[in-house]
Parts: structure tokens; sequence; C-alpha cells
């Protein structure tokens, strides 16, 4: 049995160490040249009901615990003033959903992979049922083919026409490091997890990573297409607080503009012989339901359990499909909420409305 996984994020390189761990070979085609070839993101929390689940599923709960950072499952919600208005520290002992950030996930994966499982610089041109062509005109036969390529797969055509669409909502990524000690009056507003700033139907959304270092999000409507500048982000939040606009005057140059897509909910297919997705590649969806990530190495445990105890590898594929449908259609709906819910006149009444319910 010949599985071929394309996309080594977490949802692919789940799926590779569980199939391991039962015994199965698997291969994973990769893109990027090497581990460190880009940036991975920023800080993932990792759910005691999904995440963690497949890391148990994995071998790996222990290690990722010790890695975590449970502080940062900790958040504050302010206005556009800069003044807190909620604070909801991390209880002690809490494991609920640590914190972790991508690049250490990712390595943490690798790492539990045998040599060889991930073939760097693989570049995906076309697929077929049973047939992958890879940039360099080298092609690949495999019994089953796993799109875990993310937003713009190349294997979703095999199954579903459906494209990722605009959900009219960018978010302008910039980067502040060495936080606490260059930037302590940051850090102490940041504080140990999360900061939501929102008003005027934007937001600015602090997220504390590891090694020193906070990402800073700003969210708003904006065209599909239009690129920003940390000028024009002055422009955008014109009017807010001074603690707040120092989260523009200390970043680094560096401004990324991600608009945020989404694919149709509920995403789902007629069943393709030989051919499955996860992750974003099967449910693209809005980071405000903190279950991307989550969603996706679920759905790679999932699949690699239902792969080892199921004789037949169509039978397992179509198990696993049932499983994830209902599944991420919930999520993404979710997710989606929480995105259109920063650009409502009362976001900032709603999230507090929450942060009260989980108190309660």
């Amino acid at each position: 049995m010949k599985i071929a996984v394309i996309g080594a994020g977490p949802g692919g390189l789940t799926l590779a160490r569980v199939l391991q761990r039962h015994g199965i070979p698997v291969t994973v085609y990769e893109r990027d040249d090497d581990p460190g070839a880009r940036d991975q993101g920023g800080t993932l929390d990792m759910q005691q009901d999904t995440g963690q689940v497949a890391l148990e599923a994995a071998g790996l709960l222990d290690d990722f615990l010790a890695l975590s950072r449970p502080e940062g499952q900790g958040g504050r919600i302010a206005d556009r003033s800069g003044r807190i208005l909620a604070d909801q520290p991390a209880r002690p002992g809490d494991l609920a959903s640590p914190e972790i950030d991508r690049g250490e996930l990712r390595g943490l994966l690798l790492g539990s992979l045998e040599p060889g499982t991930v073939r760097w610089g693989s570049v995906l041109e076309r697929a077929e049922p049973g047939r992958l062509h890879l940039r360099g005109g080298d092609t690949v036969e495999a019994d089953l083919i796993v799109g875990a390529d993310g937003a713009w797969s190349r294997v979703r055509p095999l199954v579903s026409p459906a494209r990722p669409e605009y959900s009219g909502v960018t978010f302008v990524e910039l980067r502040i490091t060495d936080v606490d000690e260059a930037h302590p009056e940051i850090a102490a507003l940041v504080g140990d997890g999360m900061l939501f700033a929102l008003g005027d139907r934007k937001g600015l959304l602090c997220q504390r990573n590891g090694h020193g270092v906070v990402r800073v999000y700003a969210a708003f409507a904006a065209e599909l297409g239009a690129t920003h500048e940390r000028a024009d982000l002055y422009r955008i939040f014109e009017g807010w607080g001074a603690p707040l606009l120092r989260l523009l005057d200390e970043c680094e140059p560096a401004v990324v503009d991600r608009p945020m897509f989404a694919l149709p909910v509920p995403h789902t297919w007629e069943h393709v012989p030989g051919v499955t997705l996860l992750g974003d590649a099967a449910h693209l969806m809005s980071p405000f339901s903190g279950l991307g990530a989550n969603t996706a190495m679920l759905d790679g445990a999932d699949l690699a359990l239902a792969i080892a105890e199921e004789p037949d590898l169509s039978a397992a594929v179509r198990r696993y499909e049932r499983l994830m449908f209902p599944r991420a259609a919930r999520n993404a709906e979710g997710a989606a909420e929480g995105l259109a819910g920063i650009l409502e006149d009362d976001a900032l009444e709603g999230s507090l409305a929450h942060v009260g319910r989980r108190s309660s």
C-alpha cells in the first residue's frame, strides 16, 4: 500500500506519524526546500478534545506538554482607548488549551517521523487518481493521495470544484521581538496570552508567542488585493489610544497582508476512490475558532486510525470522511461567526458577554 501525503503541515505530519506507529508506510511531499525555508507563523492553542487527542494518538502528548505554554491560555479585552475591560489569566494547572509556537509543533512532529519520510522540495504540479506529477517531470504512483496542501490545494479539484472565497476581512500582521526587554510597556499590556482591542468595526489582536515575540494582527474590512503599509494602519486606527498605537510604533518594519479566505460551509464531496483531503484543503476557515490546526491534526489522526483498523482502504477513507464532514462544518460555522463578529458595531459588548459566560 502506497500512501502519498501532499503537505508537511500539522495535519499531514500527524497523519504520517500515526500511520508509522501502526507500521504503515507513508511518504510526505512538501514544496518547501527544508524545514527552515519560511516562517511558520504564530502560536496555536492545542485543545483537549481535538489537537491533544491527535497528539495522544501520535504518542506525543507528553512531549507537547513539556514544550507548551499553559500561561498563554490567558486573555484580555480592551476598548479602542487601550483600557482593559476584562482580564482572564490562565488558571494554575489548566491544560485545556496550552499554546505552542507553530514552528515548535512542526519540529516535534517532524522529529517523530522515520528518516526520509518527508521529501523536501517536491512541488506538486498536477494530481490525478493514483498519480502525482511533480515539478521537474517526476511522477509518483500511489494507492491513496491525501491532500493536506492547504487553502489552494492542488489535490482538491480531484474531489470538489470548490474554491476559497474572500471574507471581506484582512489581517495585517506585525511582529515585535524581544518584547520583555526592549518593549516592557507592550509586554505588560499584552500579558502572557492574547489581547483583543475592539472598536469602530475593526480590531488590534495581539498574540504572545514564545521567545519574547508578540504578533499583532490589525483586522478590518478591505478590498481584496489591497496592500497596506504601516502608515496606512495609522490612518485606519486614527483616534485609538496611545497604548495601542504604540504597537504600530514599535513593530518591525515588515508588514504582511493576510486576507481571510474560507471554503463554503459545509464543504463535502462524493467519495472518490484513492483520494481524500484534510485540514485547510478540506475545510479552510478563519482563525477565530482556534480550531484550524486542531481540526487538521484530528483529521490526520482519524484517517490514520481508520486505515489501520479497516481491512479495505476505500472503506477506511469513507469512514474518515463520514466523521470529518459534520465536525468540519460545525467548526467552520463557528469560525465564520467569530470573524464576522469583529466587524459588528457591538463587537466589544459581544466579546465581553462571551467572557462572562465562560467565567460563570
